[in-house]
């Protein structure tokens, strides 16, 4: 029977990968590097034969006109490689995802299916540190946490305990780690609602969001400018609370969150933490262990690093 040996959740920024000189607290930039270092020699460690990626994407594969709530990867996985992050085909497993995708759809979770799958940073920027040198094949399992309406928080607690039951149904002895990729809190400069754009900068990426498909790299350039200009919104007593729950497992009392109270407690890019309690879902909500957190302005983020280890005593 497959088992879930191993459970990670770590925060995402491109702009580690491109402001890394301009960082002006780079004692806390280097401790959180080195903590994704010590989750991926865990991860190591765990010896997974596969890898189920959650997180979110920023409309360089998903666009407005057609995004569901969660979509898993079943065939090809295509990183879009933007700012320094993987590009190209990643290593996949796909009869293991499509198995997941049916008992799902089965258990109640219908998730969409994509049989070429392009991923964003939300995915690749966990394999680029997380996974690096470790040949794990990955199943992408992409959650909407931009495009209002987002799935209920309570729904993708759901999804976690149900591919909890999705990996011990599996027919094959195979060690599965959960990777959650995303937040922690963070406020980014485009519309909470996308109905709503408000200025120029807004206006365009609303159109980005609606046009780029096959075309993202277009709309780029002017993006990453918008976000690089963004005054950093980050709360680090939200995140710390957050990371204790985790610790205790208690995060189950997360659950019952909304989308505005997320976005009021901890900005638009928290809702990200769906991703997180998602992975904690999948692993039981068992106790964790924290291995670093950092309030990173220059990166825009809150940003933590911890494992859950069903192995391990509480």
């Amino acid at each position: 029977m497959a088992e879930i040996v191993l459970g990670v959740g770590a925060s995402h920024s491109t702009l580690m990968n491109t402001h890394w000189e301009q960082v002006r607290h780079r004692d806390r930039a280097e401790r959180f590097r080195d903590s994704l270092g010590a989750a991926r020699d865990a991860l190591a460690a765990a010896r997974p034969d596969v890898a189920i990626i959650v997180g979110s994407n920023h409309f360089r594969g998903f666009w407005l006109d057609l995004i569901p709530a969660f979509t898993l990867g079943v065939g090809e996985v295509i990183a879009s490689g933007e700012s320094g992050t993987p590009s190209g085909p990643q290593r996949t497993r796909p009869e293991v995802a499509q198995a997941v995708a049916e008992h799902l759809t089965a258990a109640g979770t219908e998730v969409a299916i994509s049989a070429r799958l392009q991923i964003d940073h939300g995915q690749s920027h966990a394999i680029q540190y997380l996974l690096r040198d470790l040949e794990v094949p990955v199943i992408p399992l992409v959650v909407n946490a931009f495009a209002t309406p987002l799935p209920l928080v309570s729904r993708c607690v759901e999804l976690g305990r149900n591919i909890a039951d999705a990996v011990a149904a599996l027919p094959a002895d195979l060690r599965v780690a959960v990777i959650a990729s995303g937040g922690l809190s963070h406020r980014l400069p485009w519309p909470s609602r996308w109905q709503d754009p408000d200025g120029e900068d807004e206006e365009f990426l609303v159109q980005a969001w609606l046009n780029g498909r096959g075309d993202w790299e277009r709309y780029d350039g002017r993006r990453r400018t918008i976000i690089t200009a963004a005054r950093p919104t980050i709360c680090p007593e939200f995140d710390e609370e957050f990371l204790a729950a985790l610790e205790k497992g208690e995060l189950e009392r997360y659950g019952g969150l909304s989308t505005e109270q997320i976005e009021e407690a901890a900005g638009n890019g928290a809702q990200e933490l769906r991703a997180w309690l998602t992975m904690a879902a999948a692993l039981g909500f068992r106790p964790g262990r924290v291995l670093a957190y950092e309030p990173m302005p220059e990166w825009l983020t809150g940003m933590g690093v911890a494992v859950i280890d069903p192995g391990r005593a509480s």
